[in-house]
């Protein structure tokens, strides 16, 4: 007699098991088209991991800071990458090949020559901004006005003419009948505005919102006419961007109502 181990399964449940053996196998002989290849979810097409790279006006620095901060939040998948500069030389380099996503310019001169290379369509103005007159703290050359751009004796910076601070300055001091007499020229705003901050110079002319991004470091003196000679911020997706989705979802993030909220409490005007 042969000796068995262990007990023998009831009859009801060995065809229980031996159809669930058959079912398995069935699924694992099924071809690719059948449903136990299909994926459970369908993944949107722009889900993997992008770096997008965004070329901003020098005095969106901080501005721009927070809001790749929350858009990434918002985008988790995508990393913003920020440049920043003097908008005509950031208009320079994407001409020249640069590779660039998004161009916030601070006038819309260096715009239009991106615009007019074809790597731009339909730029939207989404800032505006005018210049203040900005010493160090306790003001130790006692500036008050424009006029005092003209004193000799006082170590003035300016922005060169090429970029949208400096041409902005000069239609602000030709409407205003002032020769100044700069001691340098700076190729953007944050540059004349760390020679205030340093105490290099004694005066100079910034955007009111580099004023207010300075902080305690430097005073502020509001100038009267500023209010005549207002530079538009346009922003815009390039056409080569390499990730077109991305740099469009940037372009309404700042144009809506969460970036109108960082640029108000930057000093930044509405369009």
């Amino acid at each position: 007699m042969t000796r068995r181990t262990g007990r023998a399964l009831p009859r009801p449940l060995v065809l229980v098991l031996v159809l669930a053996t058959l079912a398995g196998l069935s699924g694992c002989a099924a071809g690719p088209g059948s449903t136990a290849d299909a994926p459970t979810t369908d993944a949107p097409a722009d889900a993997a991991p992008a770096t997008l790279t965004v070329f901003a006006a020098a005095s969106l620095t901080e501005a721009f800071d927070t809001l790749a901060e929350r858009f990434e939040a918002e985008h988790p998948l995508i990393e913003v990458v920020l440049n920043s500069g003097g908008s005509a030389a950031l208009a320079q380099q994407i001409v020249e090949g640069a590779p660039a996503d998004v161009f916030a310019s601070a006038a819309e001169p260096p715009m239009q020559t991106v615009v007019g290379a074809g790597l731009a369509d339909d730029p939207v103005v989404f800032a505006t901004n005018t210049l203040e007159l900005v010493v160090p703290a306790g003001n130790p050359a006692d500036v008050d006005g424009l006029d005092d751009l003209a004193r000799p004796e006082l170590r003035i910076a300016l922005c060169d003419a090429s970029v949208p601070c400096g041409a902005a300055s000069v239609t602000l001091l030709g409407h205003a009948g002032v020769t100044a007499a700069p001691d340098t020229l700076e190729s953007d705003v944050k540059a004349v505005l760390t020679k205030v901050v340093l105490g290099e110079v004694d005066a100079a002319l910034v955007y009111r919102t580099d004023v207010i991004a300075a902080g305690d470091a430097v005073e502020g003196i509001e100038v009267p006419g500023a209010a005549s000679v207002v530079n538009r911020y346009p922003i815009a997706a390039m056409t080569d961007a390499a990730s077109p989705r991305a740099a469009a979802d940037f372009v309404a993030f700042v144009t809506g109502a969460d970036g109108r909220a960082v640029l108000d409490a930057a000093g930044f005007g509405a369009p």
